[in-house]
């Protein structure tokens, strides 16, 4: 049996993108060419519940501390949640701190004690009690109820247990559900419930994926990355899904950031 630390080489090709898996055994590291899901490997073993991207930067929540890109603790503590809103880390903890992590003096910067942070995306957090903004050194409730996942890119979608919306003049109804996961761009959004489904206009539509496993995370690079619970990674440029399981169960969230080579 090949072990998940043993790298699987399909292409050997520049122009990569990286992607980050946090599971429950560990972060995998992820090389997409195209839609072709190329080498696979873990990058470090842990409790892994959240992992975020900006630049160069990378930042796993584990269930002892929050880690930088070498995977050192930062000293927070238990971390359910990390994000950037813009250059700058947060981070939320087990027990509803959110503080914002100070680079220069290795210092954490204590914002809000929140109800259940589940997600963070830029300047917004999907927590049990709604959306909350972060507002200069602290937080408002902007809305919404028992809240599973935010995207801030474009216009704002938050995913929660009874529906999918969108920030406009106010929270919009997109979709009715059981909503757990969102990520979009400018441009794309997709977003998961029982099923997966994809912006089109003013509208969603369900896609059809090659495997019924939950989706767990979703990402944005060349093309659109999928993660489902037990470990199945898909990939599409818009001709299909190519899919490889990463040999790990327990998928809590992926984030994408690019690389120049695939070493």
């Amino acid at each position: 049996m090949t072990s998940i630390d043993e790298k699987r080489v399909y292409n050997d090709r520049e122009g990569t993108v990286t992607v980050y898996v946090a599971t429950e055994l560990g972060v995998v590291r992820v090389e997409i060419s195209g839609d072709i899901v190329g080498e696979f490997s873990m990058a470090h073993r842990c409790v892994a519940r959240d992992v975020a991207t900006v630049g160069d930067s990378l930042a796993v929540a584990t269930d002892e501390d929050a880690l930088d890109s070498d995977f050192r603790t930062l000293g927070f503590g238990p971390t359910v949640a990390v994000g950037f809103d813009g250059d700058t880390l947060l981070a939320a903890g087990d027990d509803g701190t959110l503080a914002r992590y100070d680079d220069g003096d290795d210092e954490w910067h204590e914002l809000a004690s929140l109800p259940e942070v589940r997600a963070i995306d830029g300047d917004m957090l999907a927590t049990a009690d709604g959306i909350y903004q972060i507002v200069d050194d602290g937080v408002r409730n902007v809305g919404l109820n028992d809240v599973r996942d935010v995207s801030t890119d474009g216009v704002p979608l938050a995913a929660t247990a009874e529906g999918l919306y969108w920030l406009g003049n106010g929270w919009i109804d997109a979709l009715d559900g059981d909503f757990r996961v969102v990520s979009s761009t400018d441009e794309d959004a997709y977003a998961a419930a029982d099923a997966l489904f994809v912006r089109d206009g003013d509208d969603w539509q369900e896609v059809a994926l090659p495997v019924a496993d939950p989706v767990a995370a979703i990402g944005f690079g060349e093309g659109v990355y999928v993660a489902t619970e037990s470990g199945t990674f898909l990939s599409s440029v818009g001709n299909g899904w190519r899919s490889r399981h990463l040999g790990l169960t327990g998928v809590r969230a992926l984030s994408v950031c690019y690389s120049t080579s695939s070493s």
